[in-house]
């Protein structure tokens, strides 16, 4: 089961692992165990996995990091032995096998059963494996669960079962029979105590599917259980009897309540043809995709399979192979439509289906491969979609997960693809489909000439309107346009920046491509740009014909002999058109055509069409011509003829020559097709009769005078005799043949005849020789078969021509017959490669190709021909082996034959028993040992690795009969397929298996560089362990090796050197040895050698002891002495120092502990749920008008009253048409980018252009621009580069974007404030009004002083109310006059001032209505009627009370209003009465206010008086100051109550996870671009510009400001701990580390321990950000344009536009100025039109 256990790894992964987004390669995680891995889980809650594994449980995390593990064995156990094992004996350790492993989510435990104690099983804590939470072993056979034999397999699944209507959790086992096993094959197990029940027990007594009756006939294999739809499956192999070994597969189901296990039915199921694959190994339960159901439907083995059926995947393995497996599938409908049929047969059809047995019921299926693992678990993503960077690649994977996805250029899976629906938006990979141009139209253009053309994209998706397509040619873009029939149109290039024509060529191919929105490539396809010119290169001999002859369209001008564009305008008789060549002047038909070399012929040739060239001269020349010679005319006629040129050539018999014709006034030449063949006689003709084999055209002649062959007019005198001379013989081969005859001699020499029929007659030693024609070569060789002869003889050999001719050799030929005598070796393997040496007399009679070996009618190919011959036998395919001793059989030729007796037997091929060790790493060189018999007979012995195309190899270094020793070859790293090693023995190869290779091992840097005698060398790495043990490994320490004493997986521990070593390179040798030098480290396994690290080697010094005693002593003696002295002298000081503080503390002493147990008391108290107290109501958000001018304009110098947030112009009626057009032309002008950017910069340079100025200018720009808010992008992104050019490289990079110091930086900031707000409205307002509220009704539990403006909850320090106030909360019951009977209850304190109770009640009444509709506190009175009569309750009156000379403000205890009270609320009314009492009222209130000594809880500490209250509200103070410090606990009151809405707003801020406004994304990618174009600019820098940029510039702003987004008001004191938290957010987006100590400030202690969270928080929001999908800048824009059209008609912009001109006025001069001096401004004239815009704004005549 084990070696499958990966098969189940793979699969499992294949459901649950996502592929890493990203541009790049996909890391596979891994986890190797040091043991074999049985089982793995994984728990659906937390993604951990558990991997059950020999003697070890394992706990990882998702990302496959070891967690935790606990040790499971080895165990002292027997098999015979009955749990408890300290009851038996003979116990020794045994390895634990893991043999079940299951999750128990309910309570969070692992059930854990391995193969010792009879399989007894534990409870692991889910979460610490290392926790066991269960485990008994006495409780006897019934709690056995698993097996010991190790063949043996359990499978599991938890289930429920109900007793007595209660429902325990149970798990159902199904496991093989061992023979000390339970012989029950499924039970179900129990996991409680229950009565009788134990855990673990089996609860269910059935004997449906128990072994008993047939243990010795079958053996089960159980490999997989699951449920499903009410149903458990057992998934499991099955041999037929106890004589048949063959297995085969069953699924059986049971119904899950089945508690008799009556509903058992088994399936057989088939895998591949024959049901070759019959036994299962893994298997698992999961939906098909869409394509694989498509198929699985239409192949009709399945019935109808969807997306939605789920489907059994099974891997199974042949019986006798277990390296061929196949993954087949079962839809899970089918499985149980056949169930049923078997059961409804069993009862109704005697047992039959179609009259088919019910029991072989056959089930077909289709195949795959898989590939295993043992010791690791790796994860591995379903797809690897992202790693594909183009088209081709993506498509070329055929991977179903994957497509690419057009438009956005990336491959992805479907879902990735945002317009992956639309049409050809996503291109799913297997269908091997992509974007591609089919043709273009024009074809091709001239390189001279520009145009436009269209580009057929059959396969081009969608464009939509925010789309736009671009072409690029080399340099060169241009916008593309779609067509209606979906052609798309470009521009093409201007002639000069088309690429120049390439030598050799008539045109040039560029590339052009097809991009959208700027960024991604849709196709791309050569276009060539012809040159005329550059035809005539082509063919330079036939310059007009080539021309107009190529596919260009080009015309040629036979006046300036050039090739051009055609030109249909120009029609005359010197243009030669395209395709009419016949009409070229040239020169042809050359006579004669065939030219002798040495002899000067005349040539004639023809001229046409060269009536424009009568009267002129021309030349003629060639290659072979050193000079050019004349052409003379024949008058009247068209022919032209040349004299000749003598030539030469020896390089071949025969050669093309090709005349070229010029022009003899201009140079040019003319079209020629003058061709000759130029041929010479003497090459290959060495000999009289190969000259008179020559062709009669060439007219060759054998010249006796000059010994050669030669053109005939060159031999003088022409000679009469045309034989030649005798034949003359060279050579014979061989010289040696049988007596008998039979083998062919090939004779060699000159003048052997000119034709097959020129040999009469040939003898050897006077005997005839056989003439074999068809091997015969002219004049050169002649062959022959030789006669027999009587005996042995010698003599020459003659030959006989045509015309009596003879010729003799010089050499002998000898008849002998050869003699073998002996053959070794005499015994070799059946499978052959045996290399057999034959020894004996003339065995080198006759040559290589006559001699056959045979050996008992085996062929053994000849190796070695020579005075020994050897041989290599083939196999021997008789079944008797050894066999009998076998004749060595030599034939020589056709006769003779010569016969070895009994020398040479064949024998059994080798045995192998095992290899060890079993891998190795590819840098090859280990010793592998391969043990096994017969080996003495093998002659050669190869290691080969073999892999894809490519193989590798290394001969034995050592052999002897049991033993062979190879060296493992080094492999191709890189390869990743399956590489499979053999040995090859002689012919006889065999695989060894299992044989690993594995990656190199990696080595990390030396921690400790220095080294000595005594020192531990440690070197870590990783993969060390894998194909290499201590004793094999090799370690040096400059030329020294060390010895390898530990090697772990990741640790090498070596002995240093003994001696010191020296350098290995002979430089470093010659080092002077007084100082340390470096020595290299270098480890070495096998060939593989890695130099880890440079060391220095330290000799220890000796030092005589005489000198160690005094240099240590005597200083720690003087040490000792100073330090008891100057320790009493201090003791002395600090008793003193204590006294005298003592007596303070007890001053203090009682004091504190008061006020301490009353914060504690608090604490405790104010720590409960606020979410109980909070009334959330609506939120209620500003409309946009609102929240942009109180964004912008509320922090000007008029606040609320400035004209943007009033929109009132002080315009005369008279001229409102005048200005409102006016000003609407000032905009035209502000949507100059030119103009902009000057005024921009005018202001900017001014002095006076302060930086309050600036922030309402682009405020100002903002409003005029918002109906074009994709163009105020791209000024602010202008602006911004400039800023950043400026930051980078004349000042600090960080400092840029920190403050609001130029009009861009605040133009960024109302540009997030525009881009945010709908974020705002739909996430992060939420989370914001929650802390809002939270705060302000935290505070207001609490004490809140109105004079000084502290409280007594809040989170800032500095507004921390320091003096113990008493208080009581009073319930007041609320009438409000005029609307109705009904009371309203409202919570106060009996401490608040009227008007904070005016406060809370009309928060309370009004909480449905927003701030802005609510009664102001001023314009209502309340009223208190304890009686018959009222009372009228104000914040000072009469009753005021007075001390000294100051006057607290009255409060509800002041009156004495008690709970419960009833008070009436009601609005002032402007009545005479009314003005009257006010008009009292004010008077009495300017009165009381004469002395404005005014408190509410807390007088000033310096002015206090003697005087007493003489109210109890506040407890009298003493003379001494309060310890506020004391009460800053409360700030950790308070902020334990918010913490929940702290953290939930900066969750809703700081997630990238979540909806992340595309603003963000687009401005951060545009941050992080620019970064990359600048070296000074690192990522602390980006990380400060994107929180200058968005944190601190909005999100701060929008934290401290609640009332900017939300119709509320902010007391000061809530915006005190506004600020606290603002700061909070501040601190934690920056990079600088904040060092705490008791002086820093109590807010940044206050959220210390958070501040490292939240930085995460922040550091993670950029990274997910970074790694988002990018937006566009077609998308921003799109987006920029619906905010714009959204809500430009709601503001105030010819409000906006009057105050920019405002500003142009005043620094006009200095505008037209900059306009005159820009010369795109000049053009545009925009000074004029500023000029214009003036006169007609300001009213006045201008010099225009």
């Amino acid at each position: 089961m084990a070696s499958w256990v990966s098969i189940l790894l793979f699969l499992f992964w294949l459901s649950v692992s996502q592929a890493q987004k990203g541009s790049g390669k996909i890391p596979t995680v891994e986890f190797i165990s040091e043991t074999l891995i049985n089982n793995v889980v994984q728990d659906p809650q937390t993604g951990r996995i558990y991997l059950g594994a020999i003697n070890n449980i394992f706990q990882l995390s998702p990302s496959l990091q070891k967690e935790a593990r606990t040790e499971t064995g080895p165990k002292k156990d027997a098999k015979t032995c009955t749990p408890p094992a300290s009851g038996c004996q003979d116990t020794v350790l045994m390895p634990n096998s893991n043999k079940l492993l299951l999750v128990h989510p309910t309570n969070g435990s692992l059930i854990v059963c391995g193969s010792r104690y009879r399989g007894i099983c534990s409870l692991l804590n889910l979460s610490n494996v290392e926790q066991e939470l269960y485990y008994n072993d006495n409780k006897g056979e019934r709690t056995y669960v698993a097996s010991i034999e190790d063949n043996v397999n359990v499978v599991s699944v938890m289930s429920n079962y109900t007793k007595n209507g209660r429902t325990f959790k149970v798990f159902l086992v199904g496991k093989g029979y061992g023979s000390l096993d339970s012989t029950k094959l499924i039970s179900t197990r129990i996991l409680e105590d229950y009565q009788d029940w134990v855990v673990f027990e089996n609860i269910i007594e059935a004997s449906a599917v128990q072994t008993a009756p047939f243990v010795l006939k079958y053996l089960h294999d159980f490999r997989h259980a699951f449920k499903e739809d009410g149903f458990v499956y057992f998934l499991f192999s099955r041999t037929l009897d106890g004589t048949d070994n063959k297995n085969l597969t069953f699924v059986s189901r049971l119904c899950e309540n089945d508690q008799h296990y009556y509903s058992y039915t088994e399936l057989q199921l088939t895998c591949g043809t024959n049901n070759r694959y019959n036994k299962v190994q893994a298997a698992y339960v999961a939906f098909p995709g869409k394509e694989l159901a498509r198929v699985m439907s239409q192949s009709g083995n399945y019935g109808t399979v969807t997306s939605f059926t789920k489907v059994l995947f099974m891997v199974a393995h042949p019986d006798d192979d277990e390296s061929d497996s196949a993954l087949c599938m079962y839809p899970l409908n089918s499985i149980n439509q056949q169930l049923m049929d078997i059961i409804s047969a069993c009862y109704s059809d005697s047992g039959e289906i179609s009259g088919i047995p019910a029991v072989d019921v056959p089930y077909s299926s289709q195949t795959y491969t898989a590939c295993t693992s043992k010791i690791s678990i790796t994860k591995v993503p379903v797809q690897t979609c992202l790693e594909m960077k183009d088209c081709q690649s993506c498509v070329g994977l055929r991977d179903p997960y994957c497509g690419w996805c057009v438009l956005e250029g990336r491959c992805t899976r479907r879902s990735e693809c945002r317009r992956a629906e639309e049409k050809n938006g996503w291109l799913w990979s297997p269908k091997q489909q992509c974007v591609k141009i089919v043709s273009f139209s024009p074809s091709n253009l001239s390189c001279r000439k520009t145009g436009k053309v269209n580009i057929n994209i059959p396969s081009l998706p969608t464009i939509g309107h925010s789309d736009h397509l671009q072409c690029k040619i080399e340099s060169f873009q241009s916008n593309g346009i779609m067509s209606d029939s979906g052609e798309v149109s470009c521009d093409l290039p201007q002639p000069g920046l088309i690429p120049k024509t390439p030598e050799g060529q008539d045109f040039v191919a560029v590339a052009i491509r097809i991009f959208v929105n700027d960024t991604v490539e849709l196709a791309t396809r050569e276009f060539r740009f012809y040159n005329c010119a550059a035809t005539v290169r082509k063919s330079e001999n036939t310059p007009c014909m080539s021309c107009v002859g190529s596919p260009w369209g080009c015309q040629w001008n036979t006046q300036d002999h050039t090739c051009s564009d055609a030109d249909d305008s120009v029609v005359d008789s010197h243009i030669i058109k395209h395709r009419q060549s016949a009409n070229c002047p040239r020169f042809e038909n050359p006579d004669p055509g065939l030219i002798p070399v040495g002899y000067k012929t005349p040539i004639g040739f023809e001229g046409i069409n060269l009536k424009q060239y009568q009267g002129r001269h021309f030349t003629i020349g060639s290659e072979l011509m050193t000079k050019e010679e004349d052409v003379s005319f024949e008058e009247g006629g068209a022919f032209y003829t040349f004299s000749g040129f003598n030539f030469f050539y020896d390089k071949s018999p025969e050669t093309n020559v090709l005349f070229y014709v010029k022009d003899k006034e201009s140079g040019k030449k003319m079209d020629s097709t003058v061709n000759v063949t130029l041929y010479n006689c003497a090459v290959e003709r060495n000999d009289c009769s190969l000259c008179k084999n020559a062709d009669p055209k060439y007219k060759c002649v054998w010249c006796s005078k000059k010994r050669a062959c030669v053109y005939e007019k060159l031999c003088d005198p022409l000679p009469s005799n045309t034989e030649c001379p005798d034949p003359e013989i060279t050579n014979i081969s061989p010289l040696f043949g049988p007596v008998l005859g039979g083998i062919s001699i090939t004779i060699s020499g000159s003048n052997l005849g000119i034709d097959q029929g020129d040999i009469k007659s040939i003898t050897v030693a006077g005997k005839p020789c056989i003439h074999e024609p068809e091997k015969y070569s002219v004049s050169k060789r002649v062959v022959c078969e030789i006669g027999p002869a009587d005996k042995a003889d010698w003599g020459q050999v003659e030959i006989e021509v045509n015309g009596g001719k003879r010729g003799t050799s010089s050499v002998s030929f000898t008849y002998r017959d050869p003699v073998p005598e002996e053959v070794m070796p005499n015994r070799g393997p059946k499978a052959g490669g045996t290399l057999i040496t034959i020894s004996g007399l003339f065995l080198n009679t006759g040559s290589k190709e006559d001699v056959q070996v045979t050996i008992g009618g085996v062929n053994c190919s000849v190796e070695h021909f020579g005075e020994n011959i050897t041989c290599r036998t083939g196999e021997y395919r008789a079944d008797k082996v050894p066999s009998d001793p076998l004749d060595v059989v030599m034939k020589y030729g056709k006769r003779t034959t010569k016969t070895i007796p009994t020398p040479f037997r064949f024998v059994e091929n080798p045995t192998v028993q095992d290899h060890h060790p079993k891998a190795s790493f590819v840098c090859g060189g280990r010793n592998i040992v391969v043990t096994g018999s017969g080996f003495d007979i093998i002659q050669t012995a190869i290691m080969k690795v073999q892999g894809g195309n490519w193989s590798a190899s290394e001969p034995a270094y050592m052999k002897n009969d049991t033993v062979i020793q190879f060296q493992s070859p080094k492999v191709n790293s890189s390869a990743n397929q399956h590489l499979k090693t053999v040995i090859k023995l002689d012919n006889w190869e065999k695989e060894l298996k299992p044989f690993h290779y594995h990656p190199d091992p990696t080595f990390n840097i030396l921690q400790n560089k220095i080294i000595t005698a005594n020192s531990l060398i440690i070197v870590t790495g990783r993969g060390f362990s894998k194909a290499m043990t201590a004793k094999e490994a090799q370690a040096f320490v400059g030329d020294v090796q060390c010895v390898v004493t530990t090697l772990l997986d990741d640790k090498l521990f070596l002995e240093p050197p003994s001696t010191m070593p020296r350098a290995r390179s002979r430089s470093k040798r010659q080092r002077r040895e007084t100082g340390s030098e470096d020595l290299e480290l270098m480890i070495k396994f096998g060939k593989g050698e890695w130099v880890v690290d440079l060391v220095q080697y330290e000799k220890k010094n000796d030092f005589p002891l005489y000198i160690i005693i005094p240099a240590v002593i005597v200083p720690m003696l003087l040490i000792i002495t100073i330090s008891v002295y100057c320790y009493r002298r201090k003791s002395q000081q600090a008793e003193r120092e204590y006294e005298k503080v003592k007596h303070q503390l007890e001053n203090l002493e009682e004091s504190v502990r008061d006020r301490c147990k009353k914060e504690f008391t608090d604490l405790m108290i104010e720590m409960e749920d606020h979410t109980n107290d909070m009334n959330e109501g609506r939120i209620p958000f500003l409309d946009y008008k609102t929240y942009t001018d109180r964004v912008f304009f509320l922090p000007s110098k008029d606040g609320a009253n400035d004209v943007m947030i009033t929109g009132k112009l002080d315009i005369p009626e008279a001229r409102k048409a005048t200005v409102i057009q006016s000003l609407n032309q000032f905009s035209n002008l502000l949507n100059s980018k030119t103009f902009l950017i000057n005024f921009i910069r005018t202001l900017e340079r001014s002095n006076d252009f302060n930086a309050r100025a600036k922030v309402y200018f682009a405020s100002l720009l903002t409003v005029a621009l918002h109906g074009k808010l994709e163009y105020y992008t791209d000024i602010m992104r202008t602006l911004l580069l400039e800023l950043m050019e400026e930051y980078v490289n004349s000042k600090n990079p960080k400092l840029m974007l920190r403050r609001s110091e130029t009009v861009v930086e605040r133009m960024l900031c109302n540009w997030m404030s525009i881009c945010l707000y709908q974020f705002l409205k739909d996430s992060a307002g939420e989370p914001l009004y929650k802390l809002f509220k939270a705060i302000k009704h935290q505070i207001e539990k609490g004490p809140v002083d109105v004079r000084v403006k502290k409280a007594k909850y809040t989170l800032n320090d500095t507004g921390l109310l320091g003096d113990d106030v008493e208080y009581s909360v009073l319930t007041l019951q609320v009438l409000v006059q005029g609307e109705g009977p009904d009371v309203t209850p409202v919570k106060v304190l009996n401490c608040d001032t009227i008007s904070q109770v005016k406060e809370k009640i009309i928060e309370q009444v009004y909480r449905n209505l927003p701030y802005s509709q609510r009664p102001k506190v001023d314009s209502v009175t309340l009223e208190w009627r304890p009686g018959s009569t009222g009372q009228i309750l104000s914040d000072l009156d009469l009753t005021s009370q007075k001390e000294g000379r100051w006057r607290r403000i009255n409060t509800l205890a002041h009156y004495n209003v008690r709970d419960n009270a009833t008070l009436v609320l009601s609005k002032v009314q402007h009545t005479q009465q009314n003005y009257d009492q006010n008009q009292e009222n004010h008077e009495e209130r300017n009165a009381l206010l004469e002395d404005d000594k005014v408190f509410h809880l807390v007088r000033p500490t310096d002015e206090l008086d003697e005087i007493k209250s003489k109210r109890g509200s506040i407890k009298d103070k003493s003379m001494t100051k309060a310890i506020t410090e004391i009460y800053l606990t409360r700030l950790l009151s308070v902020k334990g109550t918010l913490q929940q809405f702290v953290d939930d707003f900066f969750r809703s801020v700081l997630c990238s996870g979540a909806v992340v406004p595309p603003a963000v994304k687009y401005f951060f990618d545009f941050l992080d671009e620019q970064a990359l174009k600048h070296s000074n600019v690192d990522e602390e820098t980006i990380h400060i510009w994107k929180t200058n940029s968005l944190p601190l510039r909005f999100w701060v702003n929008i934290l401290k400001n609640p009332h900017f987004i939300f119709d509320v008001h902010v007391s000061e004191v809530v915006d005190a701990s506004l600020s606290v938290i603002a700061q909070t957010f501040m601190d934690a987006c920056t990079k600088s580390e904040h060092k705490l100590s008791r002086d820093s400030p109590s807010n940044k202690l206050l959220y210390a321990k958070e501040i490292s969270t939240y930085k995460k928080m922040v550091d993670d929001y950029y990274k997910g950000i970074r790694q988002m999908v990018s937006v566009s800048d077609q998308d921003m824009n799109t987006h920029l344009a619906e905010v714009s059209r959204s809500h430009t008609d709601k503001l105030n912009t010819h409000v906006a536009l009057h105050q920019l001109y405002q500003y142009a006025s005043k620094y006009y001069d200095g505008i037209i100025a900059s306009l005159e001096e820009d010369p795109a401004a000049q053009s545009k004239q925009l000074a004029l039109r500023l000029q214009q815009i003036a006169a007609a704004l300001e009213n006045k005549v201008t010099d225009l």
